[in-house]
């Protein structure tokens, strides 16, 4: 009796163990996971949308120039100055950046946008997993989960006190945890992040530098 006691007892932390092993178990382990899966294909860049350069930009208009000649001031970018006329009668001075040889090797392409990129500096990943609502353990049971991340892999010029005054959201994940929500999804190939994330602050992968557009002053061909 005794080693059937024994045996059962076993069989049951087998099956514990198994349980908790699964992908599907709504366990803090496997939500890190989700959650990380997510931000493994959404690295952290400096523009919420691609770029592209050469751009050029009124040298005035330091709402542009201030990120770019952060850029400038890590290698990342080259900048010349010169003027462009306006309509007829005058001209105003603008400066031209493009990438620099550094720049080309720092840069992400967009294989869907042809010429367009941005400079991505690291993922978030989850440090805790703070809280999550209760789920009944079916398929397509969803969870709202309370979490933190930080900003895994940043280089240098990122890490920069000069880029970080440009980019105001790279100082913010630098100095980390930030607080993070988002749902979740139980499929056939476990947990998945299905909306979200939404954090308590503004979003870490914002940026607040305004990028130069067409509008600005052409782009330099």
């Amino acid at each position: 009796m005794k080693g059937l006691r024994i045996a059962a007892g076993a069989a049951l932390i087998g099956v514990a163990a198994m349980t908790g092993c699964k992908k599907t178990a709504d366990n803090r382990a496997n939500f890190t996971k989700a959650i990380n899966t997510y931000y493994e294909s959404r690295p952290a860049c400096l523009w919420p949308d691609s770029i592209k350069f050469p751009v050029q930009v009124d040298t005035s208009d330091q709402s542009k120039t201030e990120g770019y000649d952060a850029l400038v001031d890590q290698g990342l970018l080259t900048r010349t100055t010169g003027e462009k006329k306006v309509f007829i009668v005058g001209s105003k001075e603008v400066t031209n950046y493009d990438l620099s040889e550094k720049g080309r090797t720092a840069w992400g392409a967009n294989p869907n946008q042809p010429g367009y990129g941005n400079f991505c500096y690291g993922r978030m990943k989850v440090s805790t997993i703070d809280s999550f609502t209760p789920t009944n353990g079916q398929p397509g049971a969803t969870t709202t989960v309370n979490y933190h991340v930080i900003l895994a892999d940043a280089p240098s010029w990122a890490q920069a006190a000069e880029t970080q005054t440009a980019f105001p959201q790279i100082k913010t994940q630098l100095a980390g945890p930030v607080a993070g929500t988002a749902t979740l999804t139980d499929t056939s190939n476990g947990w998945a992040v299905t909306q979200g994330p939404q954090f308590g602050i503004s979003d870490p992968g914002a940026s607040t530098h305004t990028p130069a557009t067409a509008a600005d002053g052409q782009v330099v061909q």
